[in-house]
């Protein structure tokens, strides 16, 4: 049975597109990258020559196509063939990247080097949800100093969007999940109210625009589905409010939207991977986590050998972890 999160996913496959490593070895062709090099995957490319890679606008490459399928265009390598089998019979790639193996084949503009020193326990983070998180603040929203925001869904996405609107200088950051036990962590990484759905009395959005007088400035939608974006979008104050939608579910119908709703003042926007060039930027956050600009280690909740991945899924699917660091 396939997970309604892979659906349109191609089988056999190596999943995993979240990760740290070392260079074993590289292509004859390839001149940026030399064994020994810390790097970190990434899902979303960088060749740095489409119109979308030379546009300061998006983080989008023209490496990728099928935009309404994250999963096909990096099935296989450039050369329309897989790097991987068993028993000899080819298995897909993932997301550029396959990062759930011990060794892993893939392009040179799906990858970044990082400093020699970096902790790559910890900036393997920044491969999706630290960086995912977080950008979708301090990129895409542009939250404010002063501004009120709303974050839906508290795993390692929305933690880091916590962290975000924190830094950013939100005067009211309201943190909402369905699982209380999360919310000591969030009040630590500056989180000022936190709300669980089903300890209420009426619907989310409702309470939210009750206790901020209209909603809020700025919402993230960290978990994916309809439900919990019409919430998002229902959160947020007219004449200026808006909702960014992070969280993905393959699945999911969609999101209907009046156009009433956007005449009144409302906007809705998405990001992937938090609106960062990955080749320009991850080096940058490295740095920054080096520096202590922001807290990591707050985002690991458990580390575990690989041979345990499905003890770290089932953590994950009970809500009991926020990241689950896996060690070869």
């Amino acid at each position: 049975m396939i997970h309604p999160q892979y659906e349109g996913a191609f089988f056999p496959v190596i999943l995993g597109h979240e990760a740290a490593g070392i260079v074993e070895s590289v292509g004859p062709e390839v001149t940026n990258f030399k064994p020994g090099d810390k790097v970190i995957p990434l899902y979303m490319p960088q060749c740095g020559k489409c119109k979308f890679c030379l546009s300061p606008h998006t983080n989008f490459c023209g490496k990728l196509r099928n935009f309404r399928n994250p999963f096909d265009d990096q099935k296989l390598m450039e050369d329309k063939s897989s790097r991987f089998t068993c028993k000899g019979k080819p298995i897909y790639h993932f997301m550029g990247t396959s990062t759930f193996s011990q060794y892993t084949v893939v392009s040179d503009t799906n990858l970044v080097k990082v400093d020699d020193d970096a902790n790559l326990e910890r900036v393997c983070l920044l491969g999706c949800a630290f960086s995912t998180g977080y950008g979708a603040v301090v990129n895409v929203a542009k939250v404010t100093p002063g501004s009120t925001c709303a974050i839906f869904g508290l795993g390692g996405v929305g933690f880091a969007a916590v962290i975000g609107c924190k830094l950013a200088g939100a005067s009211r950051i309201i943190a909402i999940d369905i699982k209380s036990e999360k919310f000591a962590r969030a009040k630590a990484l500056g989180a000022t109210d936190c709300l669980n759905p089903g300890d209420l009395d009426k619907p989310i959005q409702e309470v939210i625009v009750e206790i901020t007088n209209g909603g809020v400035d700025f919402t993230f939608e960290c978990v994916g589905g309809a439900k919990v974006m019409r919430a998002a979008m229902d959160s947020i104050t007219v004449g200026g409010g808006l909702c960014t939608v992070i969280g993905v579910n393959v699945g999911d119908n969609g999101l209907n939207i009046s156009a009433m709703e956007l005449l009144m003042g409302r906007t809705l926007t998405g990001t992937s991977f938090g609106g960062w060039k990955g080749m320009e930027s991850v080096p940058k956050l490295a740095a920054d986590y080096k520096n202590k600009k922001f807290n990591l280690d707050a985002l690991v909740s458990h580390t575990l050998p690989f041979d345990k991945i499905s003890e770290a899924f089932d953590l994950m699917y009970q809500g009991k972890s926020i990241r689950t660091i896996l060690l070869f």
